[in-house]
């Protein structure tokens, strides 16, 4: 595959609204209305119950891993699984407002960078369990996968792949960061 074909393919995948369609097929929610306004698992889980959370995470790590693979490897496989990142914070079927990214680019670095994706995801579940913020998880993980990646011998695209995309999600995090600071942030369970 093209590079051009493959980003556009990243895209197309991660820009599908896994999230708005499972809460609008299952019970007519708008996840752009309710909870924090965002189409991810974490809205969903609080929308919708564990359950359809579960759900739209996986399909949401799907859709990342999906774009990666489908790519091939090298460049070509770290461009679309950007690109799908891209497309699941801004897809272009809700007006470029969608999740933040946190579950489609565990899926893609799951594939491209599995031990640091591993150690990040271990240190998100670590978080979350210990303070019940999901934001705070998704932060440590975000934050931690790039030190990780650029510290494991590989490929450098990955590197850069992995620090732009956890510049984008750190980006959508920024109210969350606001709300850390304050001692605002909802739990989860509230």
């Amino acid at each position: 595959m093209d590079l051009i074909p493959a980003i556009v393919t990243g895209y197309a995948l991660g820009s599908l609204p896994i999230g708005y369609l499972v809460a609008q097929g299952a019970s007519g929610v708008d996840l752009r209305r309710v909870g924090s306004g965002n189409v991810g698992a974490t809205n969903v889980y609080r929308t919708g119950g564990p359950r359809m959370g579960v759900v739209v995470m996986i399909a949401d790590v799907a859709k990342g891993a999906g774009a990666v693979l489908l790519a091939g490897g090298g460049p070509m496989a770290v461009a679309a699984g950007v690109a799908a990142v891209v497309g699941h914070i801004y897809p272009v079927w809700l007006g470029f407002k969608g999740g933040k990214g946190v579950a489609t680019a565990s899926g893609v670095f799951g594939v491209l960078a599995p031990w640091p994706t591993l150690i990040a995801a271990a240190a998100f579940g670590v978080t979350v369990a210990r303070t019940r913020l999901v934001s705070l998880g998704s932060i440590v993980a975000t934050v931690l996968l790039p030190v990780l990646e650029w510290a494991t011998p590989g490929l450098r695209s990955v590197d850069v792949g992995a620090t732009v995309v956890a510049a984008l999600i750190l980006f959508r995090h920024r109210g969350n960061v606001a709300r850390l600071w304050s001692r605002t942030e909802r739990a989860l369970g509230t």
